[in-house]
């Protein structure tokens, strides 16, 4: 006799403004400057030194329609933990070209705490929830995470801000993904796309970048082909629906697709 075993899925609960801190006891739904992360804390022991003075960093909650209802640590917003309750940040994600339209890729480095060791776009990080890089509507959303695609891509790639000017950035849209690193740590991000065209000097940051590469169309093609080749999965997610056209517009007609208003989930 077959026994058959039903399973009950509880579901998650709508995250606002006005239930954020009871579901998430270590967001402050006031946007602060900075949170500490414990030298002793034991969810970060083992890792490196840099890399977790860097979990103190403090992101943007958010809600479903990106509307900031608070901050917390960069930690604390990409323990799976929370994830899985729904705990939602905003990111950004650089695709960088240069004069031959070639893209910019790096590889993580080995010292980083999710999604170690893969390729990756130009540059992905998170605005700080600091007033110059949030923005409740959506030009100043846009604003903001350019401030912090500019400060990143000097942090992580030496690349100058005279270099990558605010106003040669070009917003796309935003996507909404939830992706799992390990056990562990993941991402659950609404991630504002940015391209940029560019001739840049590259001084990598080893603590953040292993490897960097310039692409062609062609030649990223033959590395998702390569099973060797790992890519962080907001990375997969884009070029498998829109890089590539957007890529094929890039000098000609890329501005049709700039400035998407809707967010588009792929969850």
């Amino acid at each position: 006799m077959t026994q058959t075993v039903t399973q009950t899925i509880t579901p998650v609960q709508r995250i606002t403004s006005d239930n954020v801190r009871a579901l998430f006891p270590g967001v402050d739904t006031h946007l602060a400057d900075s949170h500490r992360v414990p030298t002793n804390d034991n969810d970060l022991q083992g890792y490196d030194e840099e890399q977790i003075r860097l979990m103190g960093e403090v992101c943007i909650i958010l809600d479903e329609d990106d509307v900031p209802i608070g901050s917390s640590s960069k930690k604390y917003c990409h323990l799976m933990k929370n994830i899985n309750d729904g705990l939602l940040h905003r990111a950004f994600s650089v695709f960088l070209f240069d004069h031959n339209n070639r893209l910019l890729l790096q590889r993580r480095a080995s010292e980083k705490i999710t999604f170690p060791n893969m390729w990756t776009n130009t540059c992905c990080s998170h605005p700080l929830g600091v007033p110059e890089e949030t923005g409740s509507e959506l030009p100043a959303a846009v604003e903001g995470a350019k401030r912090a695609a500019q400060r990143k891509l000097e942090q992580e790639l030496g690349i100058k801000a005279k270099q990558v000017p605010l106003e040669n950035f070009n917003f796309l849209t935003r996507i909404h993904y939830k992706a799992a690193s390990d056990g562990k740590w993941g991402e659950h991000e609404i991630d504002y796309i940015f391209f940029i065209k560019a001739d840049v000097d590259l001084i990598p940051n080893i603590n953040e970048v292993r490897d960097t590469k310039y692409v062609s169309e062609a030649q990223l093609r033959a590395m998702f082909e390569d099973n060797s080749s790992n890519f962080t999965p907001w990375f997969k997610l884009i070029c498998n629906t829109m890089l590539f056209e957007w890529w094929d517009h890039l000098d000609r007609g890329l501005e049709r697709y700039c400035g998407e208003k809707r967010i588009r989930r792929m969850l």
